[in-house]
């Protein structure tokens, strides 16, 4: 809604290296290129908002790159964030010294100062999945025949 309005200008996508927030990353952009040319919108970079899963930062980077974009920063995981939403409070106000509060201002000054933003070029499910199956997250529908019937046999 608010690039369909105009009231955004640069667009910073949170993500991780699941399929479903890739996927979803992937229509934010889409709708990003679709007012990119009307309203001016730009596509600043993809934010890893970690979930700690396999090959992640190469997956996010890769997707970036395929967006025509990059991975402006990494957020890694950590409790700290649980322990600070608990007590109803950012982590910058229950842990200002933490690594986490480090990161957050690390990817604050990364927003303040790009440069790069860009008309996103959103990919087709059809290649979300092939790059899932590329770094070993989803299983090629052929793949996942030959462990159905492996495991059936074991099963036997």
């Amino acid at each position: 809604m608010p690039i369909r309005e105009g009231k955004a200008q640069e667009i910073y996508i949170v993500t991780s290296g699941e399929m479903m927030a890739m996927y979803a990353a992937n229509n934010i952009a889409r709708g990003v290129l679709k007012y990119a040319h009307s309203g001016g919108v730009r596509l600043g970079g993809l934010i890893c908002n970690s979930r700690n899963t396999d090959r992640e930062i190469e997956l996010i980077e890769t997707l970036a790159k395929r967006l025509n974009t990059k991975m402006i920063h990494y957020v890694p995981r950590d409790n700290i964030v649980q322990h600070a939403e608990l007590r109803r409070m950012t982590v910058n106000e229950y842990a200002p010294d933490s690594n986490q509060s480090n990161e957050y201002r690390t990817l604050a000054k990364k927003i303040i100062n790009n440069k790069e933003l860009a008309i996103p070029t959103p990919i087709e499910m059809e290649e979300l999945e092939d790059l899932l199956i590329e770094f070993g997250i989803l299983e090629s529908e052929e793949n996942a025949a030959k462990l159905i019937a492996t495991q059936d046999a074991v099963k036997k």
